[in-house]
């Protein structure tokens, strides 16, 4: 991933999903934001940004864009998607979120056939501590430092990430995935972007109930993964019976196993994998620095 400073970022759409607050909070860190896309306003000045038609017209401006930030309505992200996809945009983050499955399937399969980077749908987005932000991270709870955080919440990861900043441990890089029922790259991409980038010394993962993601993370760090890992895992107390958002649209299947997608099957998996687990994320810094001696 390209995940510099001098990267060429655009936004597409400004919805509720984004706001002027999170659009300066991204130009004041140094985020080369070039333009925004908004069909109909082409030629207007929106939060300091010219804003075009299509995304063709910004490439033909200013050249190849890195990323692409989608902030519009969920029904909308797939055209939004193909659109930047078609003009040679290879990392996507879709900040919207509700985005329909099969709207989801046909986009992850064109993607895959480009080698095109998708994180989300339902994503803060990915931040680069002190050197880019690309979504909408608090990112005044960040510091530079060595510690990869890759999570499936967006709340619990600033909540992760202040509790390693008081800690005095800064983060590397931070990426929420998303927590629609599909999305796109996965714990085991990410898991692998960041044991192979030099600026990481350790990684904490972050689940929540519904699907199986956890279970094949824990098998893939054993497997795989070379850096010491720490997971936490959100919502171990909550009823069994009860679903997360679009997060559990997926753990009712027939013929699964009872405890499929809950919390135990997922801390159950970490410690098959001996993954230390925290029981809060005040825990996280204490047992970062156990595995880093």
């Amino acid at each position: 991933m390209n995940l510099t400073p001098d990267s060429k970022v655009l936004i597409q759409g400004f919805s509720e999903f984004i706001s002027e607050t999170h659009v300066a909070q991204m130009k004041a860190y140094g985020t080369n934001l070039i333009a925004g896309v908004n069909p109909g306003c082409g030629g207007q000045l929106l939060y300091d940004l010219p804003i075009f038609d299509l995304v063709e017209e910004v490439v033909a401006q200013f050249g190849a864009i890195d990323t692409t930030i989608i902030c519009v309505h969920p029904y909308q992200v797939l055209d939004a998607a193909l659109e930047a996809i078609a003009s040679n945009i290879r990392q996507i983050i879709i900040i919207s979120g509700g985005v329909p499955p099969l709207d989801m399937v046909q986009l992850l399969r064109k993607a895959e056939a480009c080698e095109t980077i998708v994180v989300g749908p339902n994503s803060p987005g990915i931040i680069v501590p002190g050197k880019i932000l690309l979504g909408t991270h608090p990112s005044e709870l960040y510091t530079p430092g060595h510690v990869g955080i890759v999570s499936r919440s967006s709340t619990l990861t600033y909540e992760i990430a202040w509790e390693l900043t008081k800690a005095g441990m800064g983060q590397s890089i931070s990426a929420s995935i998303g927590s629609d029922a599909i999305i796109g790259s996965s714990f085991l991409q990410w898991l692998q972007i960041l044991d192979e980038d030099e600026a990481t010394q350790a990684i904490v993962l972050v689940g929540q109930p519904g699907g199986g993601s956890e279970e094949a993370a824990a098998q893939y760090i054993t497997e795989t993964i070379d850096k010491p890992v720490i997971a936490y895992i959100a919502g171990r107390h909550a009823p069994p019976a009860k679903h997360w958002r679009q997060t559990g649209t997926l753990a009712t299947f027939v013929g699964r196993d009872p405890s499929y997608g809950t919390a135990q099957s997922k801390l159950a998996a970490f410690q098959t994998a001996q993954v230390s687990v925290a029981e809060r994320p005040s825990e996280i810094p204490e047992l970062l620095k156990k595995v880093l001696k």
